[in-house]
């Protein structure tokens, strides 16, 4: 047999920038959507913009996290919005029963309680997590608006609403809480025995079996991450706003799967991170941001972030190509 060499090619240093580029694209695609929508907009690159971009995309982006773990899994949860508005309308509606902190509490374990449910539902059945938590969606959903009565909870207790009124300069507690998070996630995956198990089942879910990784459990686990960090979502968005509507989240789980795709996260699983799920986040800010600053009609957003949606979608198809080559 004829030794094959597995040396690369090609190493021109045109290669080599076209690979740097593919690898680090989101920031590239950031630096450029800042340039253009700087130069479009004189309110753009100020500090109080800045800070409100950061805040705007936090939500996305807490979402992102646990949507960024269980698809390196090689999952999905499409039920994170409907989460998202169980748990805000909980953390509002019995307050009046239970207390604010108790309240609190029981939204957030409303959520891990709902993604333990998807996790266990996905790991037992051999059901695919698409069709799983798209009936978990429009279930969660549906017991949201008997939950609310099909109206806006407002909340009792306005001392409530002044818990993410804290800032750091221009960056709020809701920025601050998905940066760290983001950094405690990136430090599982890239440090931890879960992590490394976590890029093994979404690769190769047969062989991560073989070594001895409990995929069943491992994927619970993920489900359960993703229920709790909706939940979190949510009980802030809830704070912010001061009520919690039945609608809350709606379609937010495309906006966040696009976020996570276009950070480089395969759907197929097995490759992706929160760095560059960070960099998808504020991408998907910076666009929405610097569109609404230039008076865009509604329309011409959803045109443009469906063209985000394809781009996604390609580059998906490339990373996924070039982790197979």
């Amino acid at each position: 047999m004829s030794h094959v060499s597995l040396a690369p090619r090609d190493k021109s240093p045109l290669h080599a920038v076209l690979s740097w580029l593919l690898r680090n694209h989101i920031w590239v695609f950031l630096a450029l959507t800042v340039a253009v929508f700087s130069i479009a907009s004189p309110y753009f690159l100020t500090v109080n913009n800045l800070g409100n971009i950061l805040t705007q995309g936090a939500f996305i982006g807490i979402l992102a996290i646990g949507m960024t773990m269980v698809m390196i899994d090689g999952e999905i949860d499409l039920s994170v919005g409907a989460i998202l508005a169980l748990a805000s309308a909980l953390a509002i509606g019995l307050q009046e029963h239970v207390g604010t902190w108790p309240a609190i509490s029981l939204g957030l374990l409303s959520g891990a309680a709902l993604g333990f449910f998807n996790g266990t539902l996905v790991a037992l059945s051999g059901m695919h997590s698409f069709i799983v938590t798209l009936g978990a969606l429009i279930g969660i959903r549906g017991l949201v608006f008997v939950y609310t009565g099909e109206n806006a909870l407002m909340v009792p207790d306005f001392a409530y609403t002044e818990i993410p009124e804290v800032y750091l300069g221009p960056v709020s507690l809701t920025a601050m809480i998905f940066l760290g998070l983001a950094l405690l996630f990136q430090w599982v995956l890239s440090s931890t025995r879960h992590g490394r198990e976590t890029y093994a089942v979404g690769d190769n879910i047969e062989a991560a079996h073989d070594a001895g990784i409990d995929v069943k459990r491992h994927k619970i686990i993920n489900f359960t991450l993703c229920g709790t960090l909706a939940a979190v979502c949510g009980i802030l968005l809830s704070m912010r706003l001061g009520t919690a509507e039945p609608n809350a989240g709606k379609i937010w789980e495309l906006w966040t799967i696009i976020a996570v795709v276009l950070g480089g996260t395969r759907l197929q699983g097995g490759f992706g991170s929160m760095w560059m799920t960070i960099g998808g986040v504020l991408t998907l800010a910076v666009l929405r941001n610097g569109l609404r600053l230039l008076n865009t009609p509604n329309y011409v957003e959803l045109m443009v972030m469906g063209a985000v949606l394809v781009l996604a979608l390609v580059l998906d198809k490339i990373l996924n190509r070039r982790g197979e080559s």
